[in-house]
């Protein structure tokens, strides 16, 4: 189930502090002081509690059965084979019987939020978050499997292997997704038309791939934590593992180097590109696997901004135009 898209998020709703006390005495967390909602991301699933050993993070009411077994099976292997900061130990409870759905417990990782683009920031610094973005990239990607596919605990390796393949289960979703944005907006016969020479001029990058590694699926600002130190600024926090999986880790990239794009960034995008390439150990075909995952990234957005009309760009714009200054961000970098 972790390669299953979700456009939104349960809601935890009001749990009592009586039931957040039991929850917090099942694993000795102290005495309950106070509790706060995220503010970033979508926190519906979430809450945040502070008690007298700490702070925690609360987060109930799954998507589907699996999901908090799945990110606790992603949080202990990233613990050990990285040294990136996840939210472990991570306590899940299916037993319902404090709360009347699973949930999960996690430490509060520290430090803050950032795009990187903020106003108060010098360029270097800027620079450096997005090479902190690129070297989190490349921690995840450092955990490498023999079979492309997604979490399920019932098959050997505890990975099921994607039908078909990994290329076609990935090009089914992009077109899977434009047809269902026909849905919402205007994608023309020529619109179509490009995504089909997108995909078949990158198809030989994605045969000759051979070495699988996790995927986080949704590495994205609101989920990742920054701390100023006075070394400067690292990485200090990565959670909300819900849609990874196992196959090619630049599906990860566009995801940041669009937020710098939209944000008329594209010296920090293309930083955060090179930063990324300089360190991978698999640059085989990285521009065509580049323009495939970012154009499997931009057909997401654009659909989901046309359903909830909350599309920020101009409107006339075609489908192709809109997207195609992304797709071609690595090109550009590589082939000035």
């Amino acid at each position: 189930m972790s390669t299953t898209i979700y456009f939104s998020s349960n809601k935890i709703g009001e749990i009592s502090n009586q039931l957040l006390q039991k929850v917090l005495n099942r694993y000795n967390l102290g005495t309950l002081i106070s509790t706060d909602k995220p503010h970033h991301g979508v926190g519906n699933q979430t809450l945040f509690i502070r008690s007298s050993t700490g702070e925690y993070v609360l987060k109930g009411k799954p998507l589907f059965d699996t999901q908090f077994i799945e990110e606790r099976y992603f949080v202990h292997n990233l613990r050990c084979r990285t040294e990136l900061p996840v939210p472990d130990p991570y306590e899940v409870d299916e037993t319902q019987h404090i709360l009347a759905f699973s949930y999960a417990v996690m430490p509060r990782l520290p430090g803050m939020h950032l795009s990187g683009t903020e106003a108060g920031l010098e360029m270097d610094e800027k620079k450096q978050i997005a090479e902190r973005y690129a070297e989190g990239l490349l921690q995840l990607h450092s955990w490498k499997t023999t079979v492309f596919g997604e979490f399920a605990p019932d098959e050997p390796g505890n990975i099921r292997p994607f039908a078909g393949g990994y290329p076609a289960w990935l090009y089914a979703r992009i077109r899977y997704w434009l047809k269902d944005a026909t849905k919402y907006s205007e994608i023309t016969e020529a619109d179509a038309i490009w995504v089909e020479h997108v995909l078949q001029a990158s198809a030989t990058a994605f045969r000759q791939l051979q070495t699988p590694c996790f995927v986080m699926g949704d590495y994205k600002a609101d989920n990742i934590l920054m701390k100023r130190t006075p070394e400067g600024w690292r990485l200090s926090g990565i959670f909300d593992f819900t849609t990874g999986y196992f196959g090619d880790g630049i599906a990860d990239l566009p995801r940041m180097a669009a937020m710098y794009l939209e944000q008329g960034e594209q010296e920090l995008a293309e930083h955060l590109i090179l930063a990324y390439y300089n360190g991978s150990d698999d640059r085989e075909g990285f521009v065509d696997r580049f323009r495939v995952h970012m154009l499997h990234q931009r057909v997401l957005d654009w659909g989901c901004a046309k359903a909830t009309n909350s599309v920020t760009w101009d409107p006339h714009l075609s489908f192709t135009d809109w997207a195609f200054p992304f797709t071609e961000a690595a090109t550009r970098l590589f082939y000035p």
